[in-house]
């Protein structure tokens, strides 16, 4: 039985085709002229059948008339027609069956490919058209987004946190924010450039920007503007997806006139710049498979994967949701070298240069790219601001404003010191003289990340050498001689300001009351020379200590190079810290207590100053300071701290969500609520819930196509459509599961424009289902379905324009808009009738000009939570947060 020729076929570039077979054993006569054989087998009948034509010998090497052309350069013949379609992706290449003499093949729309494939050309006679399209589509898309973008003319929403940023850059002041840092970045630049100067407070939603002098109406012109730019790219992101250009035309209006994209592009957020991103690299990616499935290592085929690679690098480089386009781009790269590899006709020398081509310009490129970006970061933020404390005291030291002097070395008995905890962003150990208001109600102890006299211990020896007041060393005795401070040492340690000792007992702490944490306190008082509770034993971790540059701080206790625990030789438990707060009778300071289970990390201190007479008279005496930390190690820091503030996003905000009720659209954002308007991100109901059942539509095809060839169906294999369907729709779809399905592993806050990249390709997938389902229609009736879907989708976004826009509405429209129970805009907050808002024939709030005539009112709308960003001190477990700390406790133990 002969074999079936379409078993050798070669599977599609961007997605599954699972039509995989080995090579055919018996070759047949090649209808190339310059070719002896092709590796097609079957008798002469079933070659005249087959519509795969395999290019001749020469077509895989090089000479000086023999040019290179990548291996997957073969065509697939319609025999129908007589015509040759470029495997997966149907390129025409006209009765001949010969290459031309370069590789090159007919553009595939008459002129909107270039003559070498994958590029756009827009000056040929229907380029043109489609370039005047673009340019319409575009204007359009400038007037839908940027529509009286000075309204309102207060902070809205997350503007709190990013306009914040962007004075923070301008005065150069750190800060610590969870996402990166490139799309801040360039709203800055816009700022700076505009002359804004730093000095508005963004702390309020609802601050008036006019009376501030804010240029912000140009910096939310970027993102409207890359708002705008996702219009057109995707429009030609479908054509070189080989869409009709009515599909395109009809994805670009969807993504044109969905409301919640608007909103978002709309503001000082960095959502917008984020999907700007997301969809050039879907669009560079694209052409990027085109030029692969053409010819490879050309100069064209490079510029089109670097750009790729930047990209990635750049939407990464805007938020870290970037990272799932990364993996999108990542699994359709490893479907190609998959491909490549099971391909025997590719040797293995050009396997390898595909697969370093791909590592280069996909992982090097973007992790650099990256990197740079964070760079400019710390040259832009070189001062010390309000998050220094999330840092380790080694960063924050490379912060102007942060320089500490020379100390000495050495830690004596008798030296005055400041002792600062590891794990906790490097707060001091504190006291001051306010009591706890329960337990022994002695003398706070606590941790205080800034430097305060209230900072200063004194080190004495053991209790056993001053029990007897007629053998107490005298005033000055620790001044005679060096005794210095040894691992195991009995040291006790006494507050300067309050002469009190650090002290523990069997007492619960006032906050974290378990029974394996004891209270810390600082007691006693003139006279009395203390008890037993006041002794600690030095224990030196020597692993953590810089044995490297100081091998003396692995046995005796050095300044900034020695790592300690201080052990109650009485109670058996570890002086100790984490990140719970005091309430305000302890000014929210962080707790410090005496764990008998503590984790290593938590109970780490080191030495940060010394001062001693005797080290002052010895001109000799070794001094130190803060090794500065190389720009890998400080963003290597920077990186681990936004990590592990992102986790720690996990308590409830009032508009937050679950991603799965985003497909459906059950609630949105309220952003902004004052004079009578609102601004509620929702998305354009018809848009979601058609995009969502396009994924729907597409996941039931695939299944019935994957059951029709279990069943033995070959003719799928053999339409053209199939498989040219097959390829966009399963590259559609995994980049919207790579974007959606995530976000369900994650527990932090999240709110409903995550979902944003994952309904770019749900857009693009309805457009493609509808070009599959016009594919046979007449011109006027794919004309007519456009018109009937646009119209729609252009009466859903002015239904809503009201709230998308800061307009006039109606109680009455509102609350006939909310079409689901579930959307919880504030219909309450409008007039009843349009009427009011005239009142003397003058709009009674803001006009369609950027200037405010109403008094500022009060807003409830809470921006989206970003702790500790606008606060001195990193929050932990406050309030209605304490109830979790056991919990926490109880996996320190383990």
């Amino acid at each position: 039985m002969a074999q079936d020729p379409l078993r050798a076929r070669r599977p599609l570039h961007f997605a599954g085709n699972p039509s995989i077979s080995p090579e055919p054993a018996q070759p047949v006569p090649s209808p190339y002229p310059h070719s002896q054989t092709s590796s097609v087998a079957s008798s002469p009948d079933t070659a005249r059948a087959s519509p795969y034509i395999y290019p001749p010998p020469w077509a895989t090497s090089s000479g000086p008339d023999r040019p290179p052309i990548h291996s997957s350069a073969y065509f697939k013949t319609d025999p129908a027609s007589s015509s040759n379609y470029a495997e997966g992706w149907l390129m025409p290449e006209g009765s001949s069956r010969k290459l031309y003499a370069k590789g090159k093949r007919p553009p595939t729309s008459g002129g909107f490919w270039t003559r070498l494939g994958g590029g756009l050309h827009l000056l040929e006679t229907e380029g043109t058209r489609e370039g005047w399209l673009l340019v319409l589509l575009t204007g359009l898309a400038i007037v839908v987004r940027c529509w009286a973008i000075w309204r309102p003319s207060s902070v809205v929403f997350d503007e709190v946190h990013f306009g914040g940023f962007t004075s923070k850059y301008i005065k150069s002041a750190f800060f610590m924010d969870v996402h990166p840092p490139l799309a801040k970045l360039l709203i800055t630049l816009v700022a700076f450039l505009s002359g804004y100067q730093g000095n508005f407070n963004f702390r309020d939603i609802g601050s008036d920007y006019i009376t501030g002098n804010v240029p912000y109406v140009q910096m939310r012109l970027l993102p409207a503007l890359m708002g705008v730019l996702v219009v057109p790219l995707s429009y030609l992101t479908m054509r070189m997806l080989t869409l009709r250009p009515t599909s395109c035309l009809l994805g670009a209006l969807l993504i044109m006139f969905e409301n919640g994209m608007i909103v978002q592009s709309r503001f000082i957020l960095l959502d917008s710049p984020v999907l700007f991103f997301t969809t050039l690299t879907i669009f560079f990616h694209t052409g990027f498979c085109n030029e692969d499935a053409r010819r490879g290592f050309t100069r064209r085929w490079w510029i089109w994967l670097l750009l790729t690679g930047l990209s990635l690098g750049a939407v990464a480089s805007s938020k870290w949701v970037g990272l799932f386009t990364i993996a999108t781009v990542g699994l359709v790269t490893i479907k190609q070298l998959w491909d490549l590899l099971a391909d025997l006709r590719v040797p293995i020398p050009l396997l390898a240069r595909s697969f370093i081509g791909r590592a280069i310009a996909l992982i090097l490129i973007p992790v650099w790219f990256y990197m740079f970006i964070f760079q400019i970061h710390f040259w832009v933020l070189s001062g010390s601001g309000e998050g220094d404390a999330f840092m380790s005291s080694e960063f924050q030291h490379t912060l102007r404003g942060h320089w500490m002097p020379d100390t000495f070395a050495d830690v004596l008995v008798g030296s005055n010191v400041t002792i600062r905890h590891i794990n906790t962003q490097g707060g001091y150990l504190h006291s001051h003289p306010q009591p706890y208001p329960t337990g022994s109600r002695q003398q706070q102890v606590t941790l205080y990340p800034h430097s305060d006299t209230n900072n200063l211990w004194t080190i004495l020896g053991r209790l056993a050498d001053d029990t007897d007041v007629q053998h107490r060393p005298p005033k000055g005795y620790y001044n005679r001689e060096k005794i210095f401070v040894n691992h195991t040492s009995f040291i006790r340690l006494e507050h300067a300001e309050t002469n009190k000792k650090l002290h523990s007992h069997d007492v619960r702490p006032p906050v974290t009351e378990v029974d394996y944490q004891n209270e810390v306190s600082a007691y006693g008082f003139p006279g009395f020379p203390g008890d037993a509770n006041d002794e600690w034993i030095v224990e030196i971790v020597s692993k953590h200590s810089e044995l490297v540059t100081d091998p003396i701080s692995g046995t005796r206790l050095r300044a900034l190079r020695t790592k300690f625990r201080l052990r109650h030789p009485l109670q058996n438990c570890y002086l100790f810290s984490h990140r719970v707060k005091l309430p305000d009778w302890g000014f929210e300071q962080q707790e410090v207590s005496c764990n008998k289970n503590p984790t290593l990390a938590n109970s780490l201190w080191y030495i940060e100053s010394s001062t001693h007479p005797l080290l002052q008279m010895d001109r000799k005496a070794e001094k130190v300071n803060y090794r500065r930390p190389s720009f890998v190690e400080k963003f290597l820091e920077l990186q681990k701290v936004m990590w592990q503030t992102n986790k720690a996003l996990v308590d409830r905000h009032a508009y937050d969500s679950r991603p799965s009720s985003w497909p459906v659209l059950r609630r949105g954002i309220n952003f902004w609520v004052k004079d009578h308007r609102q601004v509620y991100l929702l998305g354009n109901p018809f848009i979601w819930w058609l995009s969502s059942a396009a994924v729907g539509v597409f996941g039931v095809m695939k299944v019935l196509l994957i059951l029709r060839q279990k069943r033995g169906y070959r003719a799928d294999l053999n339409n053209a459509n199939i498989s040219k369907y097959n390829g966009i729709g399963c590259y559609l779809t995994l980049g919207w599961a790579t974007h959606y399905f995530p976000f369900f592993l994650m527990n932090r806050q999240l709110f409903l424009h995550h979902y944003f990249p994952a309904l770019y390709y749900a857009i693009l997938l309805t457009s493609s289902i509808f070009d599959l389902a016009t594919a046979k229609s007449r011109t006027k009736t794919r004309l007519k379905a456009l018109s009937l879907i646009v119209l729609v989708a252009v009466w859903s976004w002015w239904v809503f324009a009201p709230i998308t826009y800061a307009g006039l509405w109606t109680r009455t429209e509102c609350e006939r808009a909310r079409w689901l129970r579930t959307w919880d805009f504030s219909c309450h907050e409008f007039f009843e009738s349009r009427q009011q808002y005239y009142p003397g024939g003058h709009l009674r709030f803001e006009t369609s000009v950027p200037y405010d005539l109403a008094s500022p009112s009060a807003t409830s709308i809470a921006p989206e939570p970003i702790p500790n960003v606008f606060e001195e001190v990193a929050k932990g477990a406050v309030g209605g947060e304490l109830s979790s700390v056991v919990g926490e406790e109880k996996q320190e133990k383990n």
